[in-house]
């Protein structure tokens, strides 16, 4: 099966972002059964290949954000336009997503936007330590998604924050976040909540909230 993709610009002032997509999320190519072996069902391969809203959000409150000089990860980046935005402005970015497809379209789309490749590491959050090391600045858009998700991002969190470190994560209205944020302030962070402003960039309202976690 070939993958139908798209290709879009997103605009932040005067940057431009392009980016190379799957078409819509029903596409799926998984012929050598990589995906299936690491849990990804079909119905939820295509999830990494779109442009969500909650990731947006994200690129936009980053963009507007103090990155300088600050070593970021962001987790689960999907199709990764907050990655690709912030490698586009020279910041020290690295990606990582569970999805196998993942490095190869941020690879063709950082190629697209005429940058370097980022750098990216496909790992999960409950598996072994990995050699990323850690970090200023965290972020992440719609990471919730299910309730065993809270225990794992907050322990991947802990293993690659800075004793001084921010998170930034975009929920786009779940119902996890408080349980999240609790096992945040169990280690040291303090919680800042921000509804996004500004967003005409988005064809619908949008109900979800930004977090920031300080520490």
């Amino acid at each position: 099966m070939t993958l139908r993709v798209c290709y879009s610009t997103h605009e932040f002032d005067e940057v431009d972002i392009h980016l190379r997509t799957l078409r819509n999320n029903q596409e799926f190519d998984d012929k050598d059964g990589v995906a299936e072996k690491l849990g990804i069902s079909s119905a939820s391969w295509p999830i990494f290949g779109v442009v969500w809203p909650s990731g947006q959000v994200l690129a936009h409150h980053i963009f507007k954000s103090d990155f300088a000089d600050k070593r970021i990860l962001e987790v689960g980046c999907g199709i990764g336009l907050t990655s690709l935005l912030l490698n586009h402005l020279h910041a020290d970015i690295t990606a990582t997503d569970y999805h196998p497809e993942v490095e190869n379209f941020l690879l063709r789309n950082s190629r697209l936007n005429q940058d370097e490749v980022i750098p990216f590491v496909r790992t999960g959050w409950t598996d072994k330590k990995s050699e990323l090391g850690e970090f200023d600045l965290i972020v992440g858009s719609d990471l919730l998604y299910e309730d065993e998700h809270i225990d794992m991002l907050a322990a991947f969190v802990k293993q690659h924050c800075k004793p001084h470190c921010d998170i930034i994560l975009v929920d786009p209205g779940r119902g996890r976040h408080a349980r999240f944020s609790r096992r945040m302030e169990a280690l040291g962070f303090t919680l800042y909540t921000k509804k996004p402003t500004q967003i005409d960039y988005l064809d619908k309202p949008f109900k979800g909230v930004i977090l920031r976690y300080v520490r």
